[in-house]
């Protein structure tokens, strides 16, 4: 077969493949240098670490380690010993439980309720001011940014003990967590339905409430469950510094000492149990919220 193409043969190798592949070359060599570099900061900060903790303990952490499985042995011990009483301690300590599913659920809920408004308002193209975008962003940024427990300390000293510093300090965690996911998920929300709303005049909150929220709503809840499953351990862990629920039980329990170990091992098996149901339960609502099956 003749070729009766025109001009001049195309060449066969792409043009400027040698340059781009020096370029990928020194690239590569530069990425590799930065994470030398890193690894090697990461072990001086490791090494400086491991040496300051040496300094300030009281004790050596090699020649106690040992020593690592005395508490836990004790603690399980005497729980074997008394394993006849665990059935009833868990039941008693269920209504701390249910505080603390509480205190998760509630934080949960307000949490989601700001997030959704200062997603929507950092969302492009959503946005209602669109110049406050980034103040937006920021202050999910900042919200997020701060540790529950950082948080509840300075509520609990202001408020006194009790759920609700626990409520406020997870809600403002939640609100920074959540909007930078509800603001990915809105991102990626049809346009076309807003457009249609506005073009007969409908404002910014219908066009949030008609077209936006029935896109974004089966990922929203998703994300909303899956954070309270983190909230209600949040909110266990939140009770040793005095906010209640059943981890401020654990805490009495665990300062009690010898003679007590019976009911903290009762309160981890009701700790446990909970967790694993929500996290199952949450798990099959997800799924049939995002996949519908």
């Amino acid at each position: 077969m003749v070729d009766v193409s025109f001009g001049p043969s195309p060449d066969p190798r792409p043009s400027g493949l040698p340059g781009g592949n020096h370029a990928y070359l020194a690239l590569m060599r530069r990425r590799r240098v930065y994470g030398g570099i890193l690894m090697m900061l990461f072990v001086l900060v490791m090494a400086a670490g491991w040496r300051l903790a040496e300094e300030r303990n009281a004790g050596d952490f090699l020649t106690g380690l040992h020593r690592l499985d005395d508490f836990p042995g004790e603690v399980l011990a005497e729980a074997w010993a008394k394993r006849a009483n665990l059935p009833g301690l868990m039941w008693d300590h269920v209504p701390s439980l249910v505080e603390t599913l509480n205190i998760a659920a509630v934080s949960t809920l307000l949490g989601a309720l700001v997030a959704g408004a200062l997603a929507l308002l950092s969302t492009r193209g959503l946005a209602r001011w669109p110049r406050l975008t980034v103040l937006f962003r920021r202050a999910q940024d900042a919200a997020r940014a701060i540790p529950e427990i950082v948080v509840a300390l300075v509520l609990i000293y202001i408020l006194g003990g009790g759920p609700v510093p626990a409520v406020l300090a997870i809600a403002l965690h939640t609100a920074g967590a959540l909007g930078k996911l509800f603001s990915e998920a809105a991102e990626n929300a049809d346009l076309r339905p807003v457009e249609g709303l506005a073009s007969v005049g409908a404002g910014w909150v219908q066009r949030m409430w008609l077209a936006v929220l029935p896109q974004v709503a089966p990922n929203w809840s998703s994300y909303a469950l899956l954070r309270f499953e983190i909230n209600v351990r949040a909110s266990a862990i939140l009770g040793f510094v005095g906010s209640g629920g059943i981890g401020y039980d654990l805490k009495l329990a665990m300062q009690w000492g010898g003679g007590k170990y019976d009911q903290v091992v009762a309160i981890f098996l009701l700790l446990f149990a909970a967790i694993v149901l929500i996290d199952r339960l949450s798990d099959a609502a997800r799924r049939r919220l995002v996949k519908g099956a």
